[in-house]
């Protein structure tokens, strides 16, 4: 049966994105640095083409994060900067024609748009109609596998205050952001259930896992 992980990167103070995101700010001022410890992974620079790269503590939770994922759902901020109604689809993602991710990303929006095919395996589907939907639809996607939650916190944490998020993975950074997005926001206190399962103290991180009740 397939799970809805949640696998993400905050700061000390439980944000995801730092202000004022932008093209040129994609996670916002000082959100760069809460991946200072993904970068240099030979992981990290596998998912982009490139060779070499560090491994270490955080390696085999990259790796047991990456498997058995079949689809992934996002909001449309992490999508991209643009706003309201698609002028048009000159906007593609951040991440170049051979996007990372190699299977269908459901990205939430609350304007319509065709879906994406990219190179590798990648396509983008743009789910107007809620959270629900489009699980739905990445469980269908997925056959089987589980789904990525990737963000950002806004979408995230309706998934979590709407009970739907199996389990948690958090990336813990040494960083303080003053304002941004931030994770469990406006969560009211009981309405997460959370078994720590996994902790794994690494070079500038530190990674814990929760099963959901």
């Amino acid at each position: 049966m397939s799970k809805l992980r949640l696998m993400i990167t905050m700061s000390l103070g439980s944000y995801v994105a730092g202000p004022d995101q932008s093209e040129e700010n994609p996670l916002g001022v000082g959100g760069m640095e809460l991946h200072q410890w993904f970068f240099p992974l030979k992981a990290f620079r596998e998912m982009h083409g490139e060779s070499d790269g560090e491994t270490n503590a955080s390696s085999p939770v990259v790796e047991e994060r990456q498997a058995n994922i079949g689809a992934t759902i996002m909001g449309r901020n992490m999508f991209g900067p643009v706003r309201g109604p698609w002028p048009d689809e000159s906007w593609r993602g951040w991440w170049g024609e051979d996007p990372p991710y190699h299977h269908p990303v459901f990205v939430l929006t609350h304007h319509q748009r065709e879906p994406l095919e990219m190179e590798g395996g990648t396509s983008f589907h743009f789910v107007s109609s809620g959270i629900e939907s489009a699980l739905a639809q990445a469980k269908d996607a997925a056959g089987g596998q589980d789904i990525w939650l990737a963000g950002g916190a806004a979408v995230v944490n309706q998934y979590l205050a709407a009970g739907l998020v199996n389990e948690i993975d958090i990336s813990i950074a040494p960083v303080i952001l003053s304002s941004g997005a931030r994770l469990f926001d406006k969560l009211e206190h009981g309405a997460l259930e959370l078994e720590q399962i996994r902790a794994v103290d690494a070079p500038g991180v530190t990674h814990i896992k929760y099963k959901v009740g």
